[in-house]
């Protein structure tokens, strides 16, 4: 295996996408980490997004998922706020579950209305929006508008059957990818806690979910799994499935138009929960 230096490098080459034109960015900090902020020409008003990226906890930053960020919040006419929380093996859990939950509380306390505020996160970021939200619930703060989430990394013990029955089929992902992933992200912490593995946690009093899934990645369950305890507690869901689509399909926007028409789904979500 590479050095981890090696793997970012890597990952960001991979996972770049061009920034749209009309897109503004600023650095600016949100609960005490950088923080990118991209604002679209014709956003408007007072409503906020705040992203959380993907990367296994290990990989990636607010610039490398700059593109997809931004083309979602271009889509959905909103100012995005995207978190560069702290990253394993160097800060393990629970530095980012911290970071997520620092960064929602600054929002409200600078006077971020709820009502009009809304998250989003891929991958890792899409458990990162999830154990903000249950974070946040504890703690007795108001729920945002609604969320959404691409290809969420929610089942830290990879205990999903497609997390098998996918293996050779996603092009992306091995099962022991996984399995390192998590070991490297929680250290000698349960990966079944909920905090790490949101697929196990009460998820009742969350705000509206919309789960984006690709039908060929090892997480498929992990997606299904979590839509399925949403609905169970009472949470308004929906769940997408992409026949023949990887994991973060969404990146391939501009030049797929699957992911064209899943991100024009996720911000007319977004929007009509404002």
């Amino acid at each position: 295996m590479s050095d981890l230096a090696t793997q970012r490098s890597e990952f960001a080459a991979i996972i770049s996408r061009p920034v749209p034109e009309s897109v503004t960015l600023r650095r600016t900090v949100l609960g005490g980490r950088p923080t990118l902020d991209l604002e679209p020409a014709d956003a408007t008003g007072p409503a906020r997004l705040l992203y959380f990226h993907g990367g296994s906890y290990a990989l990636g930053s607010p610039d490398t998922h700059a593109g997809l960020t931004g083309e979602l919040a271009r889509r959905a006419g909103l100012r995005a706020l995207s978190v560069d929380y702290r990253l394993a093996p160097e800060q393990p859990f629970p530095a980012a579950v911290e970071d997520g939950f620092a960064a929602y509380r600054d929002l409200l306390e600078s006077g971020t209305d709820p009502r009009k505020l809304v998250l989003a996160g891929d991958s890792a970021g899409g458990n990162l929006v999830l154990v903000t939200l249950l974070q946040a619930r504890e703690a007795g703060l108001p729920m945002p508008a609604a969320a959404v989430l691409f290809s969420p990394w929610t089942d830290l013990t990879t205990s999903g059957g497609s997390a098998s029955s996918k293996e050779g089929v996603d092009p992306i992902f091995t099962k022991a990818d996984l399995h390192d992933g998590a070991d490297r992200y929680l250290g000698p912490a349960d990966p079944a806690q909920p905090l790490a593995s949101p697929v196990f946690a009460d998820l009742t009093g969350l705000p509206p979910l919309l789960v984006q899934v690709g039908a060929s990645e090892l997480l498929l369950d992990d997606a299904v799994r979590l839509a399925g305890r949403a609905g169970a507690d009472d949470v308004d869901v929906t769940l997408e499935i992409g026949a023949r689509l990887t994991h973060v399909f969404q990146l391939g926007f501009a030049t797929d138009p699957a992911a064209d028409a899943a991100l024009d789904r996720a911000a007319r979500f977004l929007t009509e929960h404002l």
